[in-house]
């Protein structure tokens, strides 16, 4: 475990799986973990806070006066404390005010107030759960950099059988142990990252694109600065925006934008990805102005993109570790073997869209991974977990090509 003299923030709202939390908060402690607990009111009706205060060994807090004394307890100095700030459980009204900043308690001040990491663990019933305005607002969460530790799917507290049981306090002590262990195993690396789709302009109104979202991408690029590496990342038009600070943000719109911003920037780089979605082919003429529609057809000629990956597997250093994804339909695992070869690449990640809940547009996906050395499948995931997932295993590919 790596959870020794890490300072850990518990918020507990009100949800009948704060009693998982007396539990939880046992086995931080025998981690050796400093923990802190802040209450919502709604909380106190599942668990007492004198029951959480001898097992974490502090007061446990609610209100912003302690006492009634006129004590302030500083939300401010809570955030600051924190080496990371879980949320467990996470009731639908919390995740709702969190998503929107809204702040009428202890909790969501502090919560405002942090500047570290943040899981939320959700529990409530499937109906809940899967209502499109709180999947919205954990979307929302999860674009603000922090990490949903998935409910579990089983028998819930209304009798019905579905999603929405929080995780069991020994998964999320793996998690929470998972994490600070790869916290730094990227430290001071650099790495560029491609990401989202291209656009190729027809005339001033219309282009030529894909359905990429670029949630895979920034996922990656996220994970990949929590990880201690400082990430280029170069982007077409999505609608996301990069939260770390160890992000640089560079935009481009066409496939030829994107081929100049890569090769201008790959020299000094350790790791480089490809995850964007890049078009193959370009208009041969673009129109200075919009293409009336006056003709019964319309005849499109098109030219051949510049390959970024190829080119950039010819201009790779020894020691730099070169990574491409392969959204592939049909013969998925000889495509992507065969773009491994073309292109120099280290290992590739291949998406299939005969796969359902993989590719554009998802939040979960499921991978194979393809290197010299075998085929490696993964199981449906999100794309927060699996971008985590790829990070350790980029370090070890790296650690491996530079030894």
């Amino acid at each position: 475990m790596n959870l020794e003299a890490k300072k850990i923030l518990i918020g507990i709202t009100g949800s009948i799986a704060a009693y998982k939390i007396a539990h939880l908060t046992r086995l931080l402690v025998k981690e050796k973990a400093e923990v802190r607990i802040v209450m919502t009111t709604a909380s106190q009706t599942f668990i007492t806070p004198l029951t959480l205060a001898t097992l974490s060994k502090n007061p446990v807090l609610s209100q912003f006066e302690a006492d009634q004394t006129g004590v302030w307890n500083n939300h401010v100095e809570l955030g600051l404390w924190a080496d990371l700030i879980l949320i467990a459980p996470a009731s639908a009204n919390t995740l709702a005010k969190m998503a929107h900043g809204i702040c009428d308690s202890l909790l969501l001040a502090t919560y405002l107030s942090a500047r570290c990491p943040v899981m939320l663990a959700p529990a409530m019933d499937l109906d809940m759960f899967l209502h499109p305005a709180t999947q919205q607002n954990l979307q929302i969460l999860q674009s603000f950099g922090h990490k949903i530790i998935e409910p579990e799917t089983g028998e819930l507290a209304s009798g019905l059988f579905g999603k929405g049981r929080m995780a069991e306090p020994e998964q999320i002590i793996e998690i929470l142990s998972n994490f600070f262990a790869k916290k730094a195993i990227l430290e001071g690396k650099k790495v560029l990252l491609t990401a989202g789709p291209t656009r190729e302009a027809l005339d001033p109104v219309r282009f030529i694109s894909n359905h990429s979202s670029g949630k895979m991408g920034y996922a990656l690029a996220e994970a990949l600065a929590e990880a201690g590496a400082k990430v280029c990342l170069v982007s077409g038009a999505v609608n996301l925006k990069p939260q770390h600070s160890n992000i640089e943000l560079i935009k481009v719109v066409s496939a030829q934008e994107m081929y100049e911003s890569v090769i201008q920037n790959i020299d000094n780089q350790d790791i480089i990805i490809h995850a964007a979605a890049v078009a193959d082919y370009t208009p041969s003429q673009v129109s200075d102005t919009k293409i009336k529609k006056n003709e019964a057809t319309f005849v499109l000629e098109l030219t051949k993109t510049q390959d970024i990956a190829a080119e950039v597997g010819k201009r790779l250093h020894k020691n730099q570790l070169h990574v491409g994804f392969a959204l592939e339909t049909n013969n998925e695992i000889q495509n992507a073997q065969g773009k491994l070869e073309r292109k120099n690449f280290d290992l590739i990640v291949l998406n299939s869209l005969q796969d359902a809940g993989a590719g554009f547009g998802h939040d979960t996906n499921k991978i194979t991974l393809i290197d010299k050395k075998g085929i490696f499948p993964f199981e449906l995931k999100s794309k927060t977990e699996l971008a985590a997932e790829l990070v350790s295993i980029l370090a070890e590919k790296w650690k491996e090509k530079n030894t």
